[in-house]
């Protein structure tokens, strides 16, 4: 157990809010990793895989990611039988999309957990740190919307489209707020990540689980880093084409959010000082909104693990004007490629599997005509990708030659 971190009752719902880009992969990757083995703890990880995206989205109303399965009631009713299955043990429930519940769900949420059993833990990290994580996810749904007018629109225009959510989840005094009034303060557990030490979260939720130290291990599996600018561009480009051609959301969910971006985000590193760069006035106004944060949370008496100065902190590293005329790496497009044609041999592999069933109630055949439809749209999008990647690295390439030339 970790030393100075009192335990959590032996049949407590530990619910782990979130909210997104504070560690959340990290954690709920390490829980999953280690399920069998939590369970011979006494520790129940509620949800199927790393964490139960579909219950939460239906119970918040949040509708799914573009392409994604539609959340219900029975989503939600599932994980709530799971909770209440775990009887007397311990229960850990992880899933960044409960920052995203409007307050009149907040206490149906806390109620069907276990009410009074329910402690709430929100894991927080400086918003000028969240800012270029948050926005290049947002591309990774279908987002078209450029970073510096994004950052406008945050800031200056809150409550306009696209992501007026972001606040909900973001404003980080408001969302502890929130759930403390639900659970109480004395049931409330901030936890403002130490970026420096990447261990930090875990060894604290061992402490909160009664758990041996270095219990929690990371999985390397689970990657989910950002993607650097020059990626970006080249997948928001691809958006707008892809918004052009009207085509499903089901297309963007199978061959690129789990097919190209999931492998560049594991086959390609980045080389160093290809992040996103902040402007200086966007991380001035959010490190004074982590200031009056820390000041409101402060003031609500909850648990506090770590230095709630450190929501105020302004990563100068990160400083500057995104570059228009950023390159991405050959190896990069390359990688995304492979991974939405990868997404193409899944899909027929599945395909081909079901039109081979027979003899079963209720199996269907897949008609030659629709495997061909998404092997054939599977390698345009891929081709489409390419040509977003090509043209970006030409179009660089000649504004460099131009200006030496001159």
């Amino acid at each position: 157990m970790v030393s100075g971190i009192t335990p959590l009752p032996g049949n407590v719902r530990l619910l782990h809010i979130g909210p997104h880009k504070s560690g959340t992969t990290a954690l709920q990757g390490a829980a999953n990793l280690a399920r069998s083995r939590l369970a011979e703890q006494g520790v129940s990880y509620i949800g199927q895989g790393r964490t139960p995206v579909k219950p939460v989205q239906a119970v918040t109303g949040r509708p799914p990611m573009l392409g994604g399965p539609t959340p219900n009631e029975e989503d939600w009713q599932g994980l709530v039988d799971e909770v209440t299955a775990a009887g007397d043990q311990r229960a850990l429930i992880s899933s960044e999309f409960f920052a995203d519940a409007p307050p009149e769900n907040v206490p149906r949420i806390v109620e069907d957990l276990g009410g009074s059993q329910v402690h709430v833990v929100v894991t927080l990290r400086p918003l000028g740190k969240v800012l270029p994580a948050q926005w290049q996810q947002y591309v990774q749904n279908g987002l078209r919307t450029s970073y510096e007018e994004w950052l406008d629109i945050m800031f200056n225009r809150p409550h306009e489209r696209p992501n007026s959510m972001f606040w909900r989840r973001h404003q980080q005094g408001d969302i502890v707020e929130r759930w403390a009034e639900a659970v109480g303060p004395q049931n409330m557990t901030v936890i403002p990540v130490d970026d420096s030490d990447r261990g930090m979260l875990l060894r604290v939720f061992e402490g909160l689980l009664d758990l041996p130290e270095e219990f929690l291990v990371p999985d390397d599996r689970q990657a989910n880093r950002s993607l650097s600018y020059g990626e970006v561009e080249m997948l928001r480009s691809f958006n707008r084409e892809f918004k052009d051609q009207r085509m499903p959301g089901s297309f963007y969910s199978t061959y690129i959010r789990h097919g190209a971006v999931k492998r560049m985000k594991v086959a390609y590193q980045p080389p160093k000082g290809s992040e996103i760069l902040t402007p200086e006035w966007a991380l001035e106004r959010a490190a004074k909104l982590g200031a009056d944060s820390a000041e409101r949370i402060s003031a609500l008496g909850v648990n506090v693990i770590g230095d709630l100065e450190r929501l105020s902190d302004y990563p100068s590293n990160r400083a500057g004007t995104p570059d228009p005329d950023v390159s991405l790496s050959p190896e990069a497009a390359a990688q995304a490629v492979l991974g939405a044609l990868g997404a193409v041999r899944r899909q027929n592999a599945a395909a081909s599997g079901k039109s081979t069933k027979t003899g079963k109630a209720g199996s269907k055949k897949v008609a030659p005509q629709d495997q061909q439809l998404r092997d054939v749209t599977g390698r345009q999008l891929a081709g489409e990708l390419f040509t977003r990647g090509v043209r970006k690295g030409r179009r660089v390439r000649n504004r460099v030659l131009g200006r030496k030339g001159n």
